[in-house]
């Protein structure tokens, strides 16, 4: 098996570092490529192709860019075996991440922080689950193709095994991205509340100053025949008025609470 044996097709799909995973059956030879992620401070993505001929397994070297003799179907088994086995470990520690996030907020600890770290997780586990659904598809494809041709129950089973542990490391993505979004939601309520107190509480100071506002304007005004102009005690009369529109204006709001309290209680 050479590279010129290949259809010309096939061969950018197997240079093509960007081709999602795929599984192609020719008559003469089959076609697996995988795109999986590689987690560590940072999440790149490797690809991998493989060329299966009579049961025999050549992978693409990119840094070559020749083909090599890897060996049998067992062989690739075991090869990708490895690699998912390391996803399965990765993608708990986005859980455990994503758990002392979620432990964080519900101590009330909102801080600038959790939204870039929300979003630095949400951005891998979302690139972890969109790679692994087309990975397990491609997977479950490949082993269709050849699960009669391996000679032993072992290689049915090791085979079995890869297919279960791709759907695996899928279902953990989803259920990360679902707490994500679950925690998000939990979030953007918090912050709705801090929100409404700070509002509440505008609206509350502007209420205590609308009265006094009203009663500046008015005795401000530059014009004649103002009530209490020459009254000696007119300050104290005005101030009296202003204390007892409050009264009139903040009564209700109280009553109200007292209602609330005692609902409470």
């Amino acid at each position: 098996m050479t590279l010129k044996d290949l259809d010309k097709y096939i061969l950018e799909d197997i240079r093509g570092y960007d081709h999602p995973s795929d599984f192609i059956k020719r008559d003469e030879y089959s076609v697996l490529i995988l795109r999986l992620p590689k987690v560590n401070s940072t999440i790149k993505i490797e690809s991998f192709a493989f060329i299966i001929e009579d049961n025999i397994v050549y992978s693409y070297n990119r840094e070559t860019q020749e083909i090599e003799k890897l060996g049998s179907l067992a062989s690739l088994i075991d090869t990708i075996n490895q690699k998912v086995d390391k996803l399965i470990s990765d993608i708990k520690k986005y859980h455990i991440l994503i758990d002392n996030l979620e432990e964080d907020i519900y101590n009330r600890n909102l801080n600038d922080k959790f939204m870039q770290e929300w979003l630095s997780y949400k951005k891998d586990v979302s690139l972890i689950n969109r790679l692994m659904f087309h990975s397990y598809i491609t997977i479950e494809q490949f082993a269709n193709r050849y699960k009669r041709e391996l000679n032993s129950d072992l290689n049915i089973h090791a085979l079995e095994d890869i297919k279960e542990e791709t759907k695996r490391v899928y279902d953990l993505s989803k259920s990360a991205l679902d707490k994500l979004e679950n925690l998000y939601n939990f979030y953007r309520a918090k912050v709705d509340e801090r929100m409404n107190k700070n509002v509440y509480y505008l609206t509350l100071l502007s209420g205590i100053f609308l009265p006094l506002t009203l009663l500046t304007g008015f005795f401000g005004m530059n014009t004649g025949g103002l009530p209490l102009q020459h009254d000696t005690l007119g300050t104290w009369k005005v101030v009296l008025i202003s204390i007892i529109l409050e009264i009139v204006f903040f009564l209700p709001f109280i009553l109200q609470n007292l209602k609330k309290i005692k609902r409470f209680k």
